[in-house]
């Protein structure tokens, strides 16, 4: 679980260079950990989970 703190936070699934970061405060922001001084993709929260929900769909498919 996200604190709401603003920190980013590197995804547990994130390995040989493909990775990604976190951060929530207010809006969840989602960034490249390879280059985090692009912006990143910012989410309201409630559309996060649905988010996540529909790339793991793709990926069982």
């Amino acid at each position: 679980m996200l604190r709401a703190n603003g920190i980013w936070v590197k995804s547990s699934h994130s390995e040989q260079g493909a990775c990604v970061e976190v951060s929530l405060k207010g809006k969840l922001n989602v960034r490249d950990s390879k280059d985090p001084h692009i912006p990143g993709l910012l989410f309201d929260v409630t559309a996060w989970e649905p988010f996540v929900a529909a790339l793991h769909a793709r990926d069982s498919s």
